[in-house]
């Protein structure tokens, strides 16, 4: 063989092995991957052939699968597809899966291990294959509230309430939202424009579930984290005074710090910790981030489960952080919720949930059972202790501290009866904070001395849009009113 064919042949030896080895990747090593991936519209028209399960809350269909007559032998339906639809996502022929529609979709098409049982009966009896079911922790009537308060409004933000006792998710809010009902229609130009204006910036991105992904500076509310840091490291007391100046100067620089409204922390030179965190004095918080640490700031920070990677409630939730800190000035400004600090509101809900829990961090839930078919339950929802983030007594400190915050709280919405303890927060964001409207918090549980209910909401750019906006005002009324109507559903 001379050498020119010789090299041919050699390449194309080498580009056969190369095939081979690339298939035998696939095969062995990412076919599941493939077999997953909400893009696959090859699985998505086998899963067409049969009836997927349905995703339950409160004994209503959320989403389910009914029949079509034609060759695609079932279409999604969604129940009041905007209400619901950070909880139940997406199915669609043309844009794949989203949400928990793709989180639990081994479980809805019917592969999941499980379900082996189920697919052999079907095999042998000839029935006619079929998904399994997921009934989801949520409470149609929080969901509601929740959702309405937000919308009603024509607000952007999000809100979660959680159980603290167990992580169950309770509701789950998002606005602007989407209805899933025209992703899952089988007219190619109603879900390509459903597409566009789902994932349009300029209508705020509704397909965003921005309870779990996306990320805001908690502002004021993260002074739980600093007075938690500062009551477990031994670092202060209830009683330890602090500054009570309407500004200060940051360690080593010339920026000044100052209080909302470049008000004094109460009526003295100083003010007890209890004062500073009920007044929310962001002078005094700063003077305690410095006296905590970096260190004890970052253990703290984490014990509450600020930057887990990874997490899935299952749907995926986006990392929280507290940043860089690489001084002090840096530190006093990242002690308030500022600066790189960054949260997602299941994870301020979780900080919330955990000092009502007597300080043991549960893992938040979606999920409370898997079904069968037939709707047996084949798996069932168990609580996860994730760890302690603080003693008992530092919770039931910063708990009355909470409440006397809240009566320094204004807005509407206040429950008749009900002892709340919450936090509010106006979060600074943006390249020009002086002419952006803040975002504005609202975390809270009650009743406090046996709570049923923890909440965090965020409202964007004050909601309307105003500089004066703040948690109290705007985002407390929200948190309010899902607090009531998760208290009324549990009675």
């Amino acid at each position: 063989m001379n050498t020119p064919l010789r090299k041919v042949a050699l390449a194309m030896m080498g580009m056969v092995v190369l095939l081979l080895a690339n298939a035998t990747y696939i095969q062995m090593f990412t076919a599941d991957d493939y077999r997953s991936d909400p893009r696959n519209r090859r699985v998505l028209l086998n899963e067409y052939s049969r009836e997927r399960g349905q995703l339950i809350a409160g004994g209503l269909p959320l989403a389910s699968s009914v029949p079509t007559g034609g060759e695609l032998q079932f279409q999604r339906r969604y129940l009041d597809g905007p209400l619901y639809a950070p909880l139940t996502g997406y199915y669609s022929l043309r844009y794949g899966s989203g949400g928990m529609e793709n989180a639990m979709n081994s479980v809805l098409n019917g592969s999941d291990g499980r379900l082996f049982v189920r697919r052999l009966s079907d095999l042998i009896t000839g029935r006619d294959p079929r998904g399994g079911h997921v009934e989801l922790t949520a409470d149609p009537a929080v969901q509601q509230a929740a959702f309405e308060e937000l919308a009603s409004r024509d607000y952007s933000g999000a809100v979660v309430a959680l159980r603290p006792g167990t992580g169950e998710v309770l509701g789950m809010a998002s606005t602007p939202s989407y209805d899933p009902n025209r992703l899952a229609s089988f007219d190619a130009a109603t879900q390509e424009a459903a597409w566009e204006e789902f994932t349009s910036e300029e209508n705020g991105v509704p397909l965003r579930n921005r309870a779990v992904s996306a990320i805001y500076p908690p502002g004021s509310t993260f002074k739980l984290v600093t007075t938690a840091a500062a009551l477990e490291s031994g670092t202060a007391t209830p009683d330890t005074q602090l500054t009570a100046a309407p500004s200060i100067t940051l360690d080593d620089t010339a920026t000044q710090l100052q209080n909302y409204a470049g008000n004094r922390c109460g009526s003295g030179e100083t003010a007890p910790l209890t004062e500073a965190l009920a007044r929310s004095c962001n002078t005094a918080f700063a003077q305690l981030a410095a006296m905590v640490g970096e260190d004890a700031l970052r253990a703290q920070a984490e014990a509450f489960g600020i930057g887990e990677q990874d997490l899935r409630i299952p749907l995926p939730v986006a990392p929280s952080t507290i940043g860089d800190i690489p001084d002090t000035a840096a530190l006093q400004v990242s002690g308030i919720g500022q600066r790189d600090v960054a949260l997602t509101p299941l994870q301020n809900a979780v900080i919330a949930a955990t000092i009502a829990n007597d300080g043991v961090r549960m893992a938040p839930e979606m999920v409370r059972n898997i079904l069968a078919p037939d709707f047996s339950a084949i798996d069932e929802f168990d609580p996860q202790r994730t760890g302690r983030a603080m003693s008992g007594r530092t919770a039931e400190q910063i708990t009355q501290m909470m409440i006397q915050s809240e009566e320094f709280t204004g807005g509407e919405g206040q429950i008749s009866g009900v002892t709340i303890a919450s936090k509010t927060g106006t979060a600074e964001h943006g390249a020009d904070p002086e002419t952006t409207a803040p975002h504005v918090w609202y975390v809270a549980f009650a009743p406090a001395d046996d709570p049923q209910v923890a909440v965090a909401v965020v409202v964007e750019n004050g909601g309307d849009g105003s500089q004066d906006a703040t948690g109290g005002s705007v985002a407390a009324p929200i948190g309010r009113a899902v607090i009531a109507a998760a208290l009324r559903d549990s009675s």
